[in-house]
């Protein structure tokens, strides 16, 4: 399985880098793991785009979209992942949200929360989350303490 972060935009902050880059790093001990940001723009649609590798399952995360328990979302990845090429590709949009298009592309919408959370924000619990998730799916420690 190969997770996939597509985010539009840079998370500038030196904590919140640091914080995201260290759920990474404790995700990839278990399952590849990478984080793909694109530049928002004119063309953002086409960036997205191009950043999902072909035949991922697209989770497009929308503050409409469907909410998961953190046991959900750790079943739903160990399902998404293990259908097409065993990748899973999130993608969070910018300022505007993702365009509609993409939307309406992607195999399941998701919401982190009912609330709009910033970008920045997001990305930090997007991290965590799927650190919790693989770690539920392993039936390690993490999701317990």
């Amino acid at each position: 399985m190969r997770l996939v972060v597509v985010a539009v935009g840079k998370v500038k902050e030196r904590g919140l880098r640091e914080l995201i880059d260290e759920y990474y790093t404790r995700i990839r001990r278990h399952a590849a793991c990478d984080e793909i940001e694109v530049r928002d723009g004119r063309d953002v649609a086409k960036a997205i785009e191009a950043a999902i590798p072909g035949r991922a399952h697209v989770v497009a995360l929308e503050v409409d979209g469907v909410q998961m328990s953190s046991e959900q979302l750790a079943s739903r990845i160990v399902q998404w992942g293990s259908s097409g090429n065993g990748v899973v590709a999130f993608v969070i949009g910018g300022a505007d949200g993702i365009p509609a298009e993409l939307s309406k592309r992607a195999n399941t919408r998701w919401s982190l929360s009912r609330l709009t959370l910033a970008h920045r924000v997001a990305r930090v619990v997007l991290a965590e989350q799927l650190y919790r998730a693989i770690s539920i799916w392993r039936g390690e420690p993490y999701h317990r303490a």
